[in-house]
Formats: C-alpha cells, structure tokens, sequence
C-alpha cells in the first residue's frame, strides 16, 4: 500500500509525519472523503471545492488543486481496487504544542482503502448531544472529529451505523458522517445548512436531482417521517429502517427507493457531476 505525503508516494509503513503536526496535537486540519470506483474518484472537483472553503475557514493555504489532483491520480493507480475510500487531509503542519500555528507551511496526505458496498438500509440513533449552529467550525469539514467519534460509538453499541444530531434550538441537523432527509407526505426534506449541517456533496446532488427542499425540522419530525434517508459520499443515499426505537418496515420506501435509484443512475452516468 502506498500513499502520498507532501510531495510523493511513499510506503504506508515508513511513511512518517511529525509528532508535532498540529493535525495531532490541536486537531488543525481539514479532510474530505472521496469515493473511488475502479480507480476513479467521483465527484473530486466538488470535493476539491468543499476542501478550499473549509481551509479559508480554518484560516489554512488553500489547497494546490493540481497537486491534489496529482497525488489522488498516484494513489489510485498505485492501489487498485474496485470500491475504495480515497482521503484527502490537509493539515497546519509542524507547530508548537500551543494552539498558534508555526512557519513550516501545511502537510498534505493522499490514503486510499478499500470498501464495500452499503447495504440499502441502516438502523439510526439520536443522540444527547447538541452541533452549535453558530460555532467557528459549523460547516467546515475539519479533522476535529472526536465528537463524531464518542457519538458513532454509542450508535455502534446500540446496533445502528450512525448517530444523529440536533442542534443547539432543537432542530433537526445532521449525522457523525451523513445528512439526513425525511419524506413527508411524499415529499423529501432535508435541514438547511443554517442548521449547522456539512454542506455534504452527496447531500447536494440529491437537492438537485431529486427536488427535494431544505426545510426547518424539529428533531422530533423522526418520531412521524412516512420514510427517512441517509446521503454520504460512501452510502449514497441509503434507506433507514430504524430511528432509536421506532421500526420503519418495508425501508426503503416508495420516495426512498426512488431516489436511490435516481442517484444511482445519474452518478453512474457522469463521474465528476
């Protein structure tokens, strides 16, 4: 296994970044996760897009297109396979122990694992803990990611793949990993990105290919949805069969299994929409 690691392919096992990255030490960084189809990525320049948003965010260089481009083209024909993970972080660099940034300029890597497909439904939890719609960090895809970890942690004892949000008014938001869509009187909802929600690329290209609307929900809309749906760069869009204790039988549903196949078509059809 190879990846790419600010400039080149190097083995996995000598492969080396500082212990003082402040990726490690203070979670400065970004990352995007890019589905990779027989050794091609899908969706990579609104990937590449979302990535420099949230290096202006975080206050990050922003990212060398081309390098990218090169690095994830490298990895990929280095490690054939025929689903893969491909993903990009970004980091501050080498800094001090302290929250200020130092002067080495960013490290970049390029990893790619092997997946398998989703099945076509999940079992869902809600959780106690709030995302803050208002915070520094509300919609930058950034490696801070310990909240999602203690929470897809409590899903995972629960029997379910993923754990759901709402934010700090009680609104619907958005998974550890995913955006979440209900079908309401055969019409699809998804919360809008004041919501505190990823401005997820998968979730996007349902927007547009299914019509379904960005809505205002009470998190309280999973206890009555007719059908709930996940989107992510690795599930596409996948039925829910189970929110906390309530059983959604016959997942995925007429609207759900509609736009799975939809989404599959058209992301079939063209590989960087």
């Amino acid at each position: 296994m190879k990846i790419w690691l600010d400039g080149g392919l190097q083995d996995i096992e000598s492969a080396r970044v500082s212990v003082f990255d402040h990726g490690l030490t203070v979670g400065d960084g970004i990352f995007e996760t890019v589905k990779a189809v027989d050794g091609r990525p899908f969706a990579l320049t609104r990937h590449l897009d979302r990535l420099t948003r949230s290096a202006r965010g975080l206050g990050l260089p922003d990212p060398d297109h081309d390098e990218v481009r090169r690095a994830c083209a490298a990895v990929l024909e280095a490690n054939p396979m025929p689903l893969g993970r491909l993903r990009i972080t970004c980091t501050g660099g080498h800094g001090p122990l302290g929250s200020d940034r130092g002067e080495h300029g960013p490290t970049l890597v390029v990893a790619l694992g092997e997946t398998t497909r989703r099945a076509d439904s999940t079992a869902v939890i809600t959780v106690p803990w709030t995302r803050n719609e208002r915070g520094a960090l509300t919609g930058l895809k950034t490696t801070s990611y310990a909240e999602n970890v203690v929470a897809l942690a409590r899903a995972r004892e629960q029997g379910a793949s993923e754990a759901l949000f709402g934010n700090t008014v009680g609104r619907l938001c958005e998974g550890t990993g995913s955006n979440v869509f209900v079908v309401l009187d055969g019409e699809i909802h998804t919360p809008p990105l004041a919501s505190g929600c990823l401005a997820g690329i998968t979730r996007a290209l349902a927007i547009e290919w299914t019509g379904a609307r960005e809505t205002d929900l009470p998190l309280d809309v999973l206890e009555r949805a007719d059908e709930v749906f996940l989107t992510s760069t690795l599930r596409d869009v996948q039925a829910v069969h189970r929110v906390d204790d309530r059983e959604l039988p016959g997942a995925p549903g007429p609207v759900t299994a509609k736009a799975m196949r939809i989404f599959e078509e058209r992301s079939g059809d063209d590989l960087d929409p």
